[in-house]
């Protein structure tokens, strides 16, 4: 199967074939593939593609799988109306 063709990442639609790009280029942790590919960084915040990257770095690595750190997970934010801030401000006085 072509590595073109097969889809690592669904949320920022990142192959197979870009993947191994960015490791054959040096790149092997998580963290710098992550922020390279924005691996992990989309609406599922690498529930998806997060085993997945992690196996093909320790194939790359010829390592164990565990011995591959994973990304850190960074909770997505949510927008704060000014309103509500204004509100709580006065509470405090």
């Amino acid at each position: 199967m072509n590595p073109n063709n097969i889809i690592i990442c669904r949320c920022e639609d990142v192959t197979l074939q870009e993947l191994h790009d960015v490791l054959e280029e040096g790149y092997t942790t998580f963290e710098d593939v992550k922020r390279i590919l924005r691996i992990g960084m989309g609406p599922c915040q690498g529930n998806s593609c997060g085993l997945l990257v992690q196996r093909e770095i320790a194939k790359v690595l010829k390592k164990p799988l565990q011995e591959v750190q994973i990304h850190k997970t960074r909770p997505l934010i949510t927008g704060v109306k000014l309103q509500s801030i204004v509100e709580a401000t006065k509470n405090e006085r």
